[in-house]
């Protein structure tokens, strides 16, 4: 029979005692006088206990959710490798869906409304949207059903209800991974090729700018879903929307030159998203230091605000 190691029970009892010690104030003083009386004749002393699906205090909920992360990762990958398991085709269908996509807006776009003029690697610059797009789509479609998608389980279990935010973004991302690899192969492969260069050495670093910034969306929409449950009826129109509104499928400078209007796209963290993955993919330059603050601005924000919207309204995602 194995042991545990003293390290890990000495971690276990601090962050019990931590638990006990920051909600003392939060579950026998709501009883009634005479019942905690009886209850404390009874069970003994009950300041440890809290009410049950209370908001723990900020430090403590950090700790839980460190203290998951096992389970936010197991419960990622599940949903990851079971999402096409009753397809015939199976997870090529990661693929095939942005391969589609692109197909069809690339023939759209680049064919018949010759939106392709004076570009050198139309399909390139039409891959990279649609491929990195999907993952800013799918946390922010994904967050407005999050919590009522997840409603048996929050019920069921005491945890930190910011993980199943975390573990949507970590399974978009995993997901994302095969057709990201097929986005970078087929750039270089397909006429007119894209060579390799030392910019895509700052592929990951926008990637994890990105996962920030999709992170954050999810917290946000997924509070905003459980505030306003029939706002995920209006997603579709918004997945739609930013995509036309981001230069995702076409270059937007071609058909509006108003310039407060294309200084409102450009302010847009998905516009500025995706032109960096085709300034370090595509024209092989390093974006300047604007865009790289203002995407780490727009990451963090919305990280800081989505959390803590989340967190606040806590209590609310286990309620009828």
């Amino acid at each position: 029979m194995t042991r545990s190691s003293p390290r890990r029970e000495s971690q276990g009892l601090r962050t019990q005692w931590r638990r006990a010690w920051s909600t003392r104030k939060s579950g026998a003083q709501l009883l009634s006088t005479p019942l905690r009386r009886d209850l404390e004749s009874r069970y003994g002393d009950l300041s440890h206990l809290r009410r049950v699906g209370s908001r723990p205090p900020l430090r403590e909920y950090f700790t839980e959710l460190w203290d998951r992360r096992h389970f936010i990762w197991a419960g990622a990958r599940g949903a990851a490798v079971t999402r096409y398991s009753n397809e015939r085709l199976g997870a090529l269908w990661y693929v095939l869906r942005p391969l589609l996509d692109a197909a069809f807006y690339g023939i759209v776009f680049g064919l018949i409304l010759q939106a392709s003029r004076g570009m050198e690697n139309f399909l390139a610059w039409i891959v990279v949207g649609i491929f990195m797009y999907r993952l800013t789509s799918r946390a922010i479609t994904g967050g407005v059903g999050l919590i009522r998608g997840s409603k048996a389980m929050l019920r069921a279990f005491a945890f930190p209800r910011a993980s199943v935010a975390v573990s949507l973004t970590v399974r978009e991302l995993m997901m994302a991974m095969p057709a990201i690899i097929v986005m970078l192969g087929g750039i270089v492969l397909v006429p007119p090729h894209e060579i390799p260069s030392v910019t895509w050495s700052l592929f990951p670093v926008i990637l994890l700018l990105h996962t920030t910034l999709n992170l954050g969306l999810s917290l946000l929409f997924g509070w905003l879903g459980a505030v306003l449950p029939d706002l995920a009826q209006a997603m579709s129109f918004v997945s739609r929307f930013l995509m036309y509104a981001s230069a995702v499928i076409f270059p937007i400078d071609r058909f509006i030159d108003h310039p407060t209007i294309m200084a409102v796209i450009e302010a847009n963290p998905i516009y500025v998203v995706l032109d960096l993955y085709r300034t370090v993919l595509i024209d092989g330059a390093v974006p300047p230091l604007a865009e790289w603050t203002m995407l780490a601005a727009w990451a963090l924000g919305a990280l800081t605000i989505g959390f803590t919207v989340f967190w606040l309204d806590e209590e609310r995602y286990t309620r009828e």
